[in-house]
């Protein structure tokens, strides 16, 4: 048996990517890894779970990757379209809809795929360029929402990596 892989971040510089992107990139990376490890085996009753009222597994893969979305796009200065919207005011609701662990993990790559090719098109001369968020237009940076991306990624994989296991301690007893 192999050895288990450091994380991605001890693993070196990624090709193609910016320098000052590495952790961005690195992040992501790690989130995607760490999905399809810990929380491929998910029934859809298990995604859908939501033991004392907490938020189910399959409402934080689904918004940390709406999010990732949205994010990204405040990042390429544009603002969010109707169909985000809409797939924002129904992320509450994802528990509801009988799902499974391989669709959302599909739906994990395409989201780190895109923002990843999005992280390698950054030039270093872009990362300060001022950018707005919201309705609100509150200030951030192109670097800003690039590494809250990525951060705000990682936290909601923690919480229902979290779950995973509630649900499944849940299960076995």
């Amino acid at each position: 048996m192999s050895a288990p892989l450091p994380e991605v971040w001890l693993r070196g510089p990624l090709p193609d990517v910016p320098a000052l992107l590495q952790p961005v990139a690195h992040s992501l990376l790690q989130s995607r890894e760490e999905a399809h490890a810990k929380l491929a085996d998910l029934s859809p009753a298990q995604l859908a779970a939501r033991p004392g009222g907490a938020a189910s597994v399959a409402f934080h893969l689904t918004h940390c990757m709406g999010s990732l979305d949205r994010l990204y796009t405040y990042a390429r200065g544009e603002q969010l379209s109707e169909q985000q919207l809409a797939a924002l005011r129904a992320e509450p609701a994802a528990n509801e809809k009988p799902t499974t662990a391989n669709a959302l993990l599909r739906n994990i790559d395409a989201s780190v795929d895109r923002a990843l090719a999005q992280v390698r098109g950054t030039s270093a001369d872009e990362l300060l360029a001022p950018r707005e968020v919201g309705r609100g237009r509150l200030p951030s940076t192109v670097l800003g929402l690039l590494f809250h991306g990525a951060e705000h990624t990682q936290r909601h994989l923690g919480q229902a990596v979290t779950m995973a296991r509630v649900v499944r301690g849940t299960a076995a007893s």
